[in-house]
């Protein structure tokens, strides 16, 4: 059975630091772009940042680029994301997925992934 979980998240003050986790387990992790997307009520599900592990592959939408740094601990099978200088605006509810793409390119867009975390709020506050 293939799980995503997620841990971290919560409330900060604007400027601040939060690190979100995702752990995966059930599935050949070498094959799989770990993405982080965000969504707020009302608007469509948005990617944040992918990682593929296997060859650090990583893309940054550039809303968070030079303020989020994703990395991966291929031991632990665990994915972060390391969220600095938070904003307003980066408030949401944001979801950790995986998709399977063993070699290539591939594009962080939500209808693609295959397996879903369970969501954790991050919450900034002006």
């Amino acid at each position: 059975e293939v799980q995503v979980v997620q841990s971290g998240g919560g409330l900060v003050q604007a400027g601040g630091s939060l690190k979100l986790s995702c752990a995966v387990s059930g599935l050949t992790f070498s094959h799989y772009a770990i993405g982080w997307f965000r969504q707020v009520p009302g608007k469509e599900r948005e990617g944040v940042s992918s990682i593929r592990c296997s060859d650090n592959s990583i893309y940054y939408d550039d809303s968070v680029k030079g303020r989020f740094t994703i990395t991966c601990d291929k031991v632990k099978k665990t994915v972060y994301l390391q969220m600095n200088s938070l904003k307003f605006e980066d408030t949401a509810v944001y979801f950790c997925a995986a998709e399977f793409a063993p070699s290539g390119s591939w594009v962080l867009f939500a209808p693609r992934m295959d397996y879903w975390g369970q969501g954790t709020q991050v919450t900034v506050s002006a």
